[in-house]
């Protein structure tokens, strides 16, 4: 798409700052560490709201995981978030399409990428740097784009659980390319201020989602 026309569709009213989105995502996270009650607005007024639009404050691309459940982990409910979800949290060119539809069409002022402890997509990108493993179907293709964060992992060698230092380094890798290397849709508003692209992994035991 060339660069003239990377200009949103549309500028909803109301749509808070980047570091408002953010707050509000890490007060969240405060809330659910701490058992804290929360009762999301799953009315059907509000399903009736939503109906006539959506206007989401923040775009999460995540794993798949089912022990990763965004809504709950940030305290938020329908239509808070725009979700692109796939093992390993890698993002291939629907996923692209769709973080960049939720900036041009909604205007959504913020962007995490959250990684996770214990992904198992990432644990078997590190059995193919590690051990030479072989997956059968579409899953080797699947992690292949996960290598290179085990490779450079493995090369930093700062202790550690080689996994872990992985699930980090592909949260940054991703948060990179959509800081860097993405279409000026999404760079422009970055450069206004109108848009943040921030990493985090959530810690599963504990419930706490750390910023990188």
């Amino acid at each position: 798409m060339p660069a003239e026309s990377a200009q949103p569709i549309a500028q909803p009213a109301g749509q808070p700052t980047p570091e408002e989105a953010l707050q509000r995502l890490i007060a969240g996270n405060a809330a659910f560490v701490a058992d804290a009650p929360h009762e999301p607005d799953i009315s059907r007024q509000r399903r009736l709201e939503l109906a006539q639009g959506q206007q989401p404050f923040a775009t999460l691309v995540g794993c798949s995981d089912s022990r990763v459940g965004p809504e709950q982990l940030f305290g938020v409910g329908l239509g808070d978030l725009f979700i692109v979800r796939s093992a390993g949290n890698n993002v291939d060119a629907a996923g692209m399409g769709s973080i960049e539809y939720s900036v041009m069409a909604l205007s959504v002022p913020l962007i995490v990428v959250l990684g996770h402890e214990k992904c198992g997509a990432v644990a078997a990108a590190t059995d193919v740097v590690t051990k030479d493993a072989r997956f059968p179907g579409s899953i080797g293709r699947m992690i292949e784009p996960i290598l290179p964060a085990v490779i450079a992992a493995e090369r930093a060698g700062a202790g550690g659980d080689l996994i872990e230092r992985a699930v980090e380094e592909n949260v940054r890798r991703m948060v990179e390319r959509l800081q860097v290397y993405s279409e000026p849709m999404l760079l422009e508003p970055q450069s206004r201020g109108e848009l943040k692209v921030v990493g985090a992994v959530y810690e599963l035991a504990t419930g706490k989602v750390r910023w990188l």
